[in-house]
């Protein structure tokens, strides 16, 4: 088969499972199985097999899941909530205040968390509340929540990282360091136009700032932040001074959070349960994609569709500027129907290779991706952020969350060109640490 007629099998079978409501993940492997099928019947199927095996055994991904119960227990042992209100004084006689607040807190926080859904969600069952008793407009309070939620996967550790490494074989340090200056630089960029909209327009926040109240109370930052900062800066450090691999890396972070959350004492024996069982949930979600997108990759690379495709795109001397552009609108229109981590594990294995001989950086190509996921995650229909404010403020309409993320999208495509034209800002850290 061509790859036009590849293309075309491969679009219809992926479409026509979405539309009749298989999960996509699922709709990913029976995409991969039909395409293998099709071509060499079922001789090839017996290594799917091996495919499974190989990826739910990769060391690198084992990470995932302890990364997951990491944040897991930040968020049921309660210390979330002491980051957050130990954070808040800072932000005080600055614009924007507790706004301000919400795009810091999620930064930080996703280092640990590693998921822009659960950042959200976590910073937001926090913050919402008290902002709304104190006399914030939901206006600019739920734009700082879904859009610095996504900050949550651009800030390592991250979960996208993790799978697009093992999907290019880059490496996952080098990765995780490529998005430090990024993700800061981008929690800055949201920084400063919460705090030039707060100036502007004074009705959008308090006319004076208090201490945190009610059930949140009061914050101590070396009490209550200094150790999430130092958890953080303690598993960056270790693993680019060679001390633990990344994977290793995640199991220590667990160990310390179980520490700092005994230390505090609030962790319950019900917090561990129900951080246990939530990651055990998750990170079967997760690896059951992975699993699934392997399958069709495998299908993309035996028929040579990948291959053929990536000829293609290099033959037709698209400038890498106007290649840069139109991946930018597939992203932007596929972050609108799926998924971030389903976006990426159908595309990479298209990409990679055209982008890779046009001269592109792969780690400077993870990090463009990750920014798009976050796009993907504050854009409607399907900005799983969005859904994650909703589902703590259930009153608040979709679209009013959508129209308060609106300029933070904007920030993130301004700040992806910004990436193109200084592709230094994404690999001179991992360079220079190397």
């Amino acid at each position: 088969m061509s790859w036009n007629e590849l293309a075309i099998l491969y679009g219809l079978v992926l479409v026509g499972c979405l539309v009749g409501g298989v999960y996509i993940g699922a709709a990913m492997g029976i995409a991969g199985i039909v395409g293998v099928g099709l071509v060499f019947g079922t001789a090839q199927w017996q290594s799917l097999g091996d495919i499974v095996w190989n990826t739910s055994t990769n060391f690198s991904l084992v990470a995932i899941p302890m990364f997951i119960l990491m944040g897991e227990i930040v968020l049921q042992g309660g210390i979330a909530a002491r980051f957050y209100t130990g954070l808040a004084p800072l932000f005080r006689r600055v614009p924007g205040g507790l706004a301000q607040t919400n795009i810091a807190g999620c930064a930080v926080f996703s280092a640990v968390c590693g998921s822009s859904v659960a950042t959200a969600m976590t910073v937001g069952s926090i913050a919402l509340k008290e902002m709304r008793r104190r006399g914030y407009k939901d206006g600019l309070t739920l734009g700082t929540l879904a859009a610095g939620g996504g900050l949550g996967i651009l800030i390592p550790p991250s979960i996208p990282m993790i799978v697009y490494a093992s999907m290019t074989h880059e490496s996952v340090i080098d990765l995780f360091m490529a998005g430090i200056i990024p993700g800061l630089l981008l929690a800055s960029l949201f920084s400063v136009y919460v705090g030039v909209r707060a100036s502007l327009d004074r009705s959008l926040v308090p006319a004076q700032e208090t201490e945190l109240g009610g059930a949140a109370g009061g914050g101590s930052l070396v009490r209550d932040a200094l150790p999430v900062v130092l958890l953080v800066g303690g598993i960056i450090l270790g693993m680019y001074a060679g001390m633990v691999t990344p994977t290793e890396a995640s199991a220590f972070g667990v160990l310390l959070t179980i520490l700092i959350a005994a230390y505090y004492g609030s962790l319950t024996f019900a917090a561990l349960q129900a951080a246990l069982t939530n990651t055990i949930i998750s990170s079967a979600v997760i690896m059951f994609i992975t699993i699934c997108a392997q399958i069709l990759q495998y299908g993309i690379v035996v028929t040579g569709f990948g291959k053929e495709v990536s000829a293609y795109l290099v033959s037709i001397n698209l400038s890498p500027f106007v290649f840069f552009c139109i991946l930018l609108v597939i992203y932007t229109i596929l972050g609108m129907v799926m998924d971030g981590l389903s976006m990426m594990l159908v595309t990479v294995p298209l990409i990679y290779a055209p982008m890779i001989a046009m001269g592109f950086n792969g780690v400077w190509l993870g990090i463009l991706i990750v920014l798009m996921i976050e796009l993907g995650a504050i854009t409607p229909p399907v900005g799983l952020n969005l859904f994650a404010i909703q589902s703590i403020s259930p009153q608040t309409k979709l679209a009013t969350i959508a129209r308060s993320s609106l300029p933070y999208c904007f920030i993130i495509v301004a700040f992806a060109f910004l990436t193109y034209a200084f592709p230094a800002i994404v690999t001179w850290l991992p360079g220079t640490l190397r």
